[in-house]
This record gives C-alpha cells, sequence and structure tokens, in this order.
C-alpha cells in the first residue's frame, strides 16, 4: 500500500511503498476516502524535519532534556545510537480521515465490513490507504454525513473539547484569536451552540472566511487595529467585554495574553489551545480575576494508552465526554446539517501528489483545508516490500526478525546487518513503516506486517524477537514449534504459566536452541573484572540499580497486559549475579519501599553459601550512573561502575581499568549467530534462562506474600505461597 512518511533526520518526505497493517484484536481495519491535513500540526512536523539537527534541538528543548539524562545514566555512545536510529526513521503524518471497515478484529463490537467510519490518532488514522484502528478511535459514520468533511471529525474534536473546558453557554460571547484550521471550525461550533462569535488573525481573508461562516466582527490582529476592535466588542457586550476567549494560535508573542486579558470582561476565561508563550501579567489577571484554563487534543482518553490502546473506556457517569464521544458529537452535527465543512475544503488531491501539496503547504499557497483523496479500489495490501534477493552461503544463519522498535533498531539490529555469518531475511513490525524503515536502513530482502510469515517462512534458520513483553513467550513457543532457533529478547515470559508451556514445548518437540537477551555477562569489562578476582569460597554481592522514574504514557507501566517493569527488566541483573557465582539462586526474599511494587530490594540465597542483594530502584537522581556492583570474597573485594570501570583488591594488589560504555550486546549476537551457524550449545544453558526468569517471577510474589521463596521445591507462580508456607 501506498503511505506518506518523513524521515525526521534529513526531513525527506516520500510517498512510499510499505506493508498493509493486518488486523488486530480490538481495532478494525479501515480503508481511508478522504485523510484531512491538519495544517497547523503536520506543517510544524514537517518544518522541523526541516531543520539542522541544532535546529531540531532549540524546538524541541524537552527532548534535548531526555537526551542529556540517557547520556548521565547509559553513556554517550548509547544514547547517539538511540537518538539517531530515533531521528533516522519513517514517521508518518495525519491523524484524521474517514472511510471504510474492511475488516473487524477479534473481540470488537458495532462494526461490520463495510461500514463507513472516520477515525483518529497520530499512530493510527494517518495518511495511508489502509490503517487498523483501536475501537475507541474509530465511530460509526451516518450515510447523511459527506466522507470528505467527515475526514475533519478528529480536528473537530479538538474545538470541541476547548468548548467544554470553556463552559461557555448559550447568549454568551466568544473571541478567538487565531483564525487558522482549528479557529474556523471553532467559529462553526460556537455559532451552532448560539454563541456571539469575534475573531483575530494576521489574514485578512481568514478573517473575511470566518465572518462568512457566521462571526459577527473580525478584524486583523495588529496594534494599530487593537483599539478600533476593542470599540467595536464594546459596542457589541454593552461595554462589558467577551466572555471567553480561545487561543488557538500558535504564537510566542508575549503581548497574547495581555491582549486577552483586554478584551475580557470581570472574571472571564481563557482557554489556550494552541502552541503559544502566555505571560500572564499579574495587575490586569488579578484585577479582574480571570481564569485561564487548557484543553488538551480531542478530549479525556487522550495519552491514556489504556483507553486508547487497550479499548477501555471510562464510564460515561463519570466521564460524560471522551475523546470518543466528541467525535460522535462532530458526527452528529455534520449528520443532522448542524455543522457544515463544506467552505473550509479548499481542495481535495490525489493521494499521488501528497508531496508536492505539502510543498505547496509550506510555500503558503493552498487553503486551510486540505484533504487526500485515495484510490476507490485501492489493493488490500502489499503483504511484504522487497530489496533484491540475498544470496545465502554455506555456514550462514539465515534469520527473521520479530519487531523493529527502538531498542531493536539501536542496539541489535546494526550489529546483526554486517554481521560476516547472518543475513536479515525478513522483518515483521505492527507498522509498515518501521518494516520499510527497517529495509532501509539494515538490508532485510523483504518485510511484512505479519509475525506468522517469519515464523513459517522455509528460508529462515533463526528469529529474533524484539516485540513488547507479553508476546515474547508465545511466539518463542511458536518458533519452537516451527523447528527454528530462537533468540528472544526479556524477559522469557511475563507469568509462571507462559514459562511452563514454554518448557513444556521444548520437551515435546526437543527444540532447545533458544537464548535471551541477557547481554551484561557478555560485556568486555565484566569479564575483565571477574578474571582478575577469581574470588574463592561464599561471596557476597550487592547490586544497586537506578532504574528511574517513567513517563506515565510509557507502556512499561501497562503492568496488567504487560508484567511489571521489574519483570521485565530485572532478569538482567539476576542473569549477572548467577552468572558471576555460577549456579541460580535456591531462595529469594523480597520488599518493597512504599506502595511502588517495582521499587524493591531482594534477597538471594545461594547454594555455595553466596548471598546476593539486588535494590531495584524507581526513584532516585537522573544523574546518578544507572548500575554498580559490589563483590566482596574472603579473598578480595571488587567495584563495578555501571559498565565504565572497576576495581579489584586481591592478594594485595589492585587492579583498575576504565573503558567506554559497553553492556555486551554485540559479542552476546555474536555468540548467538556462531551457535547456530555451527551447531554448537547455545550461549546460555536452558537450564540458567528457566531459573533466572523463574527467580524474576517470584521477587514481587515474594514482597507481596512478606515471606521468602524456597526456589528449590518448584515454587513458581501460583505455588509460590506453597513454598513460602513450607519454610515458615
Amino acid at each position: 500500500m501506498k503511505q506518506i512518511a518523513q524521515n525526521y533526520k534529513s526531513g525527506e518526505l516520500k510517498l512510499i511503498d510499505v506493508p498493509a497493517p493486518r488486523c488486530r484484536p480490538g481495532g478494525v481495519l479501515v480503508r481511508t476516502a478522504f485523510s484531512a491535513v491538519s495544517t497547523g500540526t503536520e506543517m510544524m512536523k514537517f518544518t522541523e524535519g526541516r531543520l539542522s539537527l541544532l535546529g531540531k534541538a532549540r524546538a524541541r528543548p524537552d527532548q534535548v532534556a531526555k537526551v542529556m539524562r540517557s547520556v548521565r545514566q547509559q553513556g554517550l555512545v548509547a544514547t547517539y545510537q538511540k537518538v539517531m536510529n530515533r531521528l533516522d526513521s519513517y514517521t508518518p503524518l495525519g491523524y484524521s480521515l474517514s472511510g471504510t471497515v474492511v475488516e473487524v478484529g477479534e473481540g470488537v463490537g458495532g462494526f461490520s465490513v463495510g461500514q463507513r467510519v472516520c477515525c483518529g490518532g497520530n499512530q493510527y488514522a494517518t495518511h495511508a490507504e489502509y490503517n487498523w484502528v483501536p475501537v475507541n478511535l474509530c465511530v460509526p459514520l451516518p450515510d447523511s454525513a459527506a466522507l470528505d468533511q467527515a475526514a475533519f471529525a478528529t480536528i473537530a474534536s479538538i474545538a470541541l473539547q476547548a468548548m467544554r473546558q470553556s463552559e461557555i453557554r448559550f447568549g454568551e460571547t466568544a473571541c478567538v484569536i487565531g483564525l487558522g484550521l482549528i479557529g474556523q471550525i471553532m467559529v462553526r461550533l460556537l455559532r451552532s451552540a448560539g454563541v456571539v462569535v469575534t475573531g483575530l488573525d494576521r489574514l485578512e481573508a481568514r478573517c473575511r472566511q470566518a465572518e462568512a461562516a457566521g462571526a459577527a466582527i473580525c478584524a486583523v490582529a495588529s496594534d494599530d487595529a487593537a483599539a478600533s476592535f476593542r470599540a467595536r466588542i464594546d459596542q457589541l457586550t454593552a461595554g462589558n467585554g467577551i466572555d471567553c476567549v480561545f487561543i488557538t494560535a500558535g504564537s510566542d508573542d508575549p503581548d497574547l495574553a495581555s491582549r486577552s486579558a483586554a478584551l475580557l470582561r470581570d472574571r472571564g476565561r481563557i482557554v489556550d489551545i494552541g502552541k503559544c508563550t502566555l505571560n500572564l501579567p499579574w495587575n490586569e489577571f488579578y484585577d479582574k480575576e480571570l481564569d485561564v484554563r487548557f484543553s488538551r487534543s480531542y478530549g479525556p482518553g487522550r495519552y491514556d494508552p489504556l483507553y486508547e490502546e487497550g479499548g477501555i473506556d471510562y464510564p460515561i457517569g463519570h466521564v460524560r465526554w471522551t475523546e470518543k464521544r466528541n467525535m460522535e458529537a462532530i458526527v452528529a452535527l455534520l449528520a443532522d446539517g448542524r455543522l457544515d465543512f463544506s467552505s473550509l475544503i479548499s481542495e481535495a488531491v490525489p493521494l499521488e501528489q501528497a508531496t508536492s501539496a505539502f510543498e505547496r503547504m509550506s510555500r503558503g499557497e493552498v487553503g486551510l483545508g486540505m484533504v487526500f483523496a485515495y484510490p476507490d479500489a485501492a489493493p488490500r495490501a502489499i503483504q511484504m516490500i522487497y530489496r533484491p534477493a540475498v544470496a545465502l552461503r554455506g555456514g550462514r544463519v539465515r534469520l527473521g526478525v520479530i519487531g523493529a522498535g527502538n531498542y531493536a533498531s539501536s542496539m541489535l539490529l546494526p550489529q546483526l546487518a554486517n554481521h560476516a555469518r547472518a543475513d536479515l531475511v525478513e522483518v515483521a513490525t505492527n507498522t509498515g513503516l518501521s518494516g520499510a524503515t527497517a529495509v532501509r536502513k539494515f538490508g532485510f530482502a523483504r518485510a511484512s506486517t505479519d509475525a506468522g510469515s517469519v515464523l513459517e517462512a522455509d528460508d529462515i534458520d533463526a528469529v529474533l524477537i524484539a516485540t513488547r513483553h507479553a508476546s515474547h513467550a508465545g511466539l518463542a513457543i511458536r518458533a519452537l514449534r516451527a523447528g527454528k532457533a530462537v533468540f528472544v529478547e526479556k524477559p522469557l515470559a511475563i507469568d509462571t504459566d507462559a514459562l511452563d508451556q514454554l518448557e513444556q514445548v521444548v520437551r515435546e518437540t526437543g527444540n532447545d536452541r533458544l537464548m535471551v537477551g541477557f547481554n551484561r555477562r557478555f560485556s568486555p569489562l565484566l569479564l575483565g573484572m571477574r578474571a582478575a578476582f577469581a574470588p574463592t569460597g561464599p561471596q557476597t554481592l550487592q547490586y544497586r540499580v537506578i532504574a528511574g522514574p517513567l513517563e506515565k504514557s510509557s507502556w512499561y507501566l501497562q503492568a496488567e497486559s504487560e508484567g511489571s517493569r521489574f519483570v521485565g527488566e530485572g532478569g538482567h541483573f539476576i542473569d549477572v549475579l548467577s552468572w558471576w557465582l555460577g549456579a541460580g539462586p535456591v531462595r529469594v526474599s523480597a520488599s518493597t519501599a512504599g506502595k511502588d511494587v517495582d521499587n524493591l530490594v531482594a534477597t538471594f540465597d545461594f547454594a555455595d553459601g553466596s548471598v546476593a542483594s539486588l535494590s531495584y530502584l524507581t526513584g532516585g537522581d537522573a544523574r546518578v550512573p544507572k548500575e554498580a556492583l559490589e563483590i566482596s570474597a574472603s579473598t578480595g573485594f571488587a567495584v563495578f561502575d555501571n559498565f565504565s570501570g572497576f576495581e579489584v583488591w586481591h592478594a594485595g594488589q589492585r587492579t583498575a581499568k576504565t573503558a567506554r560504555l559497553d553492556k555486551g550486546q554485540r559479542p552476546m549476537l555474536d555468540a548467538f549467530v556462531t551457535a547456530v551457524a555451527s551447531g554448537a550449545a547455545m550461549p546460555i544453558a536452558l537450564d540458567s534462562l528457566i531459573a533466572t526468569t523463574r527467580a524474576t517471577l517470584v521477587v514481587q510474589e515474594s514482597a507481596a506474600a512478606g515471606m521468602p521463596v524456597d526456589l528449590t521445591i518448584g515454587a513458581t507462580g501460583k505455588g509460590a505461597a506453597r513454598a513460602s508456607t513450607a519454610l515458615r
């Protein structure tokens, strides 16, 4: 299928062939009829993409702050690789469309094949011939609503949410500052609600367009016109002033708030929708006791992954207007003819001319309401996209990859792209753009949006799984049954039932060619410290991990569906402890600090008398290096500092070494490929992988139960409490 995408690093905009998305549970697959262009948001992205790296940094200081935190914890090289990978990727444009349902996902009600719909979401309602859209971002469309106008429903919901935030009432007076696309829609919505509307904009034509849509007074925003406009407002409001100002402009004007305050009545309201600078003058806002409010996108549910991706709705008795209900309200107004966007649609551009349309838009040569029109009979899919076939040679591993997110694309795939014994045959991703990016950057022979294509392919020897955590065990089971060697990113499983099933499949098939991405034991620096230490007798280990806080939108926080954060990452550190001591733990005891179940300290007992403590801390200062390990034995002491250096005291001698931060991804992958190619034993024994995963899974169970878990008597998952009882 065709999709518009931008390379954010170079700024290049292209119409490219990508694999069509598959229809996943919880949503519907939609063939696009029209997609609306948001002249504000999308032109901002388009323009930012063409800036230099310094210009991009200046435009996004919030992202620069994240990068600096990552440098302090992950090191300069790893951070640079992640940043460049994210920049040098195809990113989608578009977030509001209309079309027709072609397939309904499992567990979805209220939709049928052939049904007309409008859809939203900047990762789902993109400028592409086909989109998979979660159920809470898709709204049925009555026959009486025109498809081209319905393409604006999501954008219109932004304006509607601002109206709800304002609590404006019938008969009141509003001023819309910024008569771009959102502003023009706001004028129409306010008029339909019986509000008297005024407006300000830099362009005369937009003022006249708003007046044609029912605005009473509109004027060009300038110092010269300010007094005249204010006089007309006084006449319109009997000298009282405006009830509510809506700021829909993107502006750095430091006087914008002051100008808004001058228009408002006593105890009036300002609602900010656009990305602008608000310097609030204390005297003016205090004297009138003005109320300033912000409106967040389409409405409640926005930025909540459980709502948008998980399909979990908010009860209407608690949240009357969610983003989907706002879209439904817009659709109802369009269907009844009480809202009309036909005068906003400046042109319908064929999809094939999309890139030139963006160029014209950047020069100000198009109107506000442009839509892309899609072929009536667009092909369902190019199921795969291909490069010229790779010539496979003997002794090489033909590799298929499932998942190509930021970690895989920055830390794993670059190591495999030019590997002497690996051929990258196929990559399967949820979105076609991710697959197209992987083909371009890493040289895959083909891409698809179906994991089954990789698992069933006859020309693939080994599968690398780098998807979200909950899918790891299931995909690994399918790959093992298919006779493939398997590399799966941690965790191997997020619950003991899945881990038990995986063990059963290994027994049934005899296929034990399994590896988990526990890369730290392959770190050259950690290997060097182990060789320099050479302890004897029981040891005491203290591993401190500053995991730090996550953004609220991070999927790592979706514990119910993806496993806890500790389950997702904790195996890394337990693997290091077990590798260092040459055996897995026999008993686990854990406690949490406060209510955060991931902020914990776990103690592991080993059969030789060694004891290890793991502090996994979700707080702390972001400037503190992420990992530190101290090891004490009767013959010496060792300190490991975040993969940047170590010190060892042994037999009266001190050994110290520093190195560039290297967590061992390259040697780990090289060991895996070599083992698969040669038929040698896998780099980490299967028993060790299973034991580490089991120990990881019972840590939080021990903390919740308030008692230790004995791992030697088969206590896992639901049996943990039984094992704990045996220790009392």
